[in-house]
């Protein structure tokens, strides 16, 4: 058995030890330990992966919701492990066959109601992809979970909305990573120049998960990789997994190409938000790094990855021209339930998060 070692060092909250990051990117990366199971699902993964990598029964599907807290931690659970994985798990689970057939089953139920609440694609030409995918960003009617941090959240609401946010950040840009080997010409050159920014420019103290590590110790929060897996929700878990299920399947490399044009697209003005609201309410220049760092870099991105690589990958495959409008559209449907859940939850004055917020 090939298992992730404990390294010597302080826990984190989450309980997991920590592994040093070059010394030059000052926020080190931290190894997190297994989360608590929201069911029988969860359960059955979570349980099989404190063993050997082996051959196993898995837990029949029938009449899980999708979109729920068990099925939606399973998922992240299994797609971990593509990533940071966890302590003391056999490394053999990554690519075990009985494991992968039951990712499968939950892909299949996560897909079809992708597909359903993100709407009948329009049939266009690739010429005209880069125009629809602006247009369809720009009527989107999201609730303003940024406008709302920019002039109403107090402290602790933008706490909670860092540690949502920390389910990606953490390992920003890795999900759409997996496409670069699927892509060639245009479209890749221009996916690798956007990703390089991601990654610091070659700067580790610059890595944008850094940044992101780096702001939530400035806000009180513990930095540790997946210190908080257990006080996120469903409903932001769905939101990562979308893109690990289409970045890992090349099949679905049009709707990870999709998924970034449209991440990109909806960044910098968010981002100039969150960083006018933490100034308002007294944080730090660190604290505040990461957002104003993507108000630059993702308004240069924009163009970039939606003409350049998006509309680029049209033209050489046009038969993929619906999965990355799919893609687009799949990204706001899911960010749409998310913010309607933040919004929601506050208005109420309630926590966004599953219970007992822990900082560090």
């Amino acid at each position: 058995m090939t298992a992730r070692p404990a390294v010597e060092g302080n826990a984190g909250s989450g309980g997991s030890a920590d592994r040093v990051e070059p010394a030059a990117s000052g926020y080190p990366l931290l190894v997190s330990s297994l989360p608590r199971p929201r069911g029988e699902l969860s359960e059955a993964l979570v349980e099989r992966l404190r063993h050997p990598a082996g051959e196993t029964d898995w837990p029949d599907l029938a009449g899980a919701d999708p979109l729920g807290e068990d099925v939606q931690l399973a998922l992240y659970v299994a797609y971990e492990l593509h990533y940071e994985s966890f302590d003391g798990v056999d490394e053999a689970w990554e690519w075990e066959p009985s494991l992968l057939g039951f990712r499968a089953e939950l892909e299949r139920g996560f897909e079809e109601v992708l597909r359903e609440v993100a709407g009948p694609v329009p049939e266009i030409a690739p010429a005209e992809l880069g125009r629809t995918i602006t247009l369809l960003v720009r009527m989107d009617d999201m609730p303003s979970v940024a406008r709302f941090i920019e002039t109403e959240a107090n402290l602790e609401q933008v706490r909670e909305f860092v540690i949502h946010r920390s389910a990606y950040q953490l390992k920003e840009a890795d999900p759409h990573s997996w496409a670069i080997p699927r892509l060639r010409g245009s479209a890749k050159a221009a996916l690798v120049e956007v990703q390089a920014d991601e990654y610091g420019g070659g700067r580790p103290e610059r890595v944008h998960a850094t940044l992101f590590a780096k702001s939530m110790r400035e806000l009180g929060l513990d930095p540790t990789y997946g210190a908080y897996l257990d006080r996120i929700p469903a409903v932001t878990l769905a939101t990562v997994n979308l893109m690990s299920w289409s970045g890992l399947h090349r099949a679905h490399r049009g709707a990870i190409v999709g998924h970034l044009a449209a991440f990109e697209t909806t960044s910098p003005v968010p981002n100039r938000r969150y960083a006018t609201g933490l100034r308002r309410l007294g944080a730090s220049a660190e604290a505040v790094d990461f957002f104003t760092e993507h108000v630059e870099a993702d308004s240069v991105h924009e163009n970039i990855a939606i003409y350049d690589m998006a509309e680029a990958l049209a033209r050489a495959e046009p038969e993929l021209t619906g999965e990355i409008l799919f893609g687009v559209q799949a990204l706001l449907a899911l960010d749409r339930r998310w913010a309607a859940h933040m919004l929601e939850h506050w208005q109420r004055g309630e926590s966004s998060l599953r219970p007992e917020l822990v900082t560090a």
